[in-house]
């Protein structure tokens, strides 16, 4: 009687695929992250999931808290400003000043004014319907030193 060696495979590991948001108003946050320049179709506005692709095949999803609490009926939601952030790079400083300046026309809060950061980036925070910070980022000038 022969017997053949085990088959056993190993499972790959888990892959970061997406980043979810649970938002109040799904239509008012989805018009705040297309300003940002994200595809998201109309008719998401309207459905309690909606999610977006990213560069590098990542995923940003937004579920309504209507979604969270019919998954978890004790679910509440977290206060404006926790600790959940996404970064928008720009083209270049001016190109952080102009997004701020857009999105704080349009009525979003902003969180932080542009400012020149220690690190070598134009940085600024606007907060989204939800009062999640998003970074809005560019590299500065390189300075030449004599």
């Amino acid at each position: 009687m022969s017997t053949s060696p085990s088959t056993h495979t190993t499972p790959s590991a888990p892959r970061f695929a997406a980043i979810g948001m649970t938002v109040a108003d799904m239509a008012a946050s989805l018009a705040f992250y297309r300003r940002l320049g994200l595809d998201v179709p109309a008719e998401a506005d309207t459905a309690p999931h909606a999610d977006a692709p990213l560069p590098g095949g990542l995923r940003l999803m937004w579920d309504t808290h209507e979604t969270a609490r019919a998954i978890d009926p004790d679910w509440t939601p977290p206060q404006a400003g926790a600790p959940t952030g996404l970064a928008f790079a720009c083209d270049g400083p001016a190109g952080v000043d102009k997004v701020y300046a857009e999105l704080t026309a349009a009525g979003y809060k902003g969180e932080k004014a542009p400012w020149d950061a220690f690190w070598g980036q134009r940085y600024a925070v606007v907060q989204d319907p939800d009062g999640h910070g998003v970074d809005l980022f560019a590299p500065l000038p390189q300075q030449e030193t004599a």
